[in-house]
């Protein structure tokens, strides 16, 4: 059976995957994720993903490997992960009482092949209108620090939103379960069946 690799260091994805209960390895891509002059948020999320996936194809030639990454689009520009608590509390007061849309895309490349294939799942979020009280307390508890958005969904940053819209719910943590299960059973890795893969 062909290895199913996730190219990703976070530990949010890695959990995620363990979900599914399909026995896997990770390995950290090492790219560039700055965005190209233009580029929408879907699509450099779309091209970061793939990127990750294709970096370490060279390290498992015989493997499925599993790219992702999200994108944060707010108004007009893409916001990042805010690296601190100064910037985390700037990014919460930009974002309280307004909608966001959140891209998280994914790519599985099936390395002998080389066929990729790809999805990008669109998460729209409303966040709660917030106190300044509200937003401290919050990073003081969670440290989102890590996470566009600043807010860990799955965590105690659901009380930041009022709602969240999407057809995977599982992409807002970073990792759309539901079309990572239709890829794998297009390559015979169904989690539901996993030990009667013929690849």
């Amino acid at each position: 059976m062909k290895t199913l690799v996730l190219a990703s260091s976070s530990p949010y994805r890695k959990a995620q995957l363990e979900t599914l209960r399909l026995p896997f390895v990770c390995a950290s891509p090492d790219i560039d994720e700055f965005a190209l002059t233009g580029e929408s948020a879907s699509i450099l999320a779309a091209r970061l993903a793939a990127e990750k996936a294709q970096a370490i194809a060279e390290k498992f030639p015989n493997a499925f490997i599993i790219g992702a990454d999200q994108t944060l689009a707010f108004e007009d520009q893409i916001l990042g992960k805010p690296g601190s608590y100064d910037a985390a509390v700037q990014q919460l007061k930009i974002l309280s009482g307004k909608t966001v849309v959140l891209h998280s895309a994914l790519a599985l490349l099936d390395v002998i092949n080389n066929k990729l294939q790809q999805a990008v799942i669109p998460t729209t979020v409303r966040y709660r209108t917030l106190t300044d009280e509200q937003i401290a307390f919050y990073l003081q508890q969670d440290k989102p620090f890590d996470c566009a958005g600043s807010c860990k969904s799955e965590s105690l940053g659901i009380a930041l939103l009022e709602s969240v819209t999407s057809s995977d719910h599982s992409a807002l943590v970073g990792l759309p379960l539901i079309a990572l299960t239709t890829m794998l059973n297009n390559v015979n890795l169904s989690p539901l069946q996993a030990q009667t893969t013929k690849n």
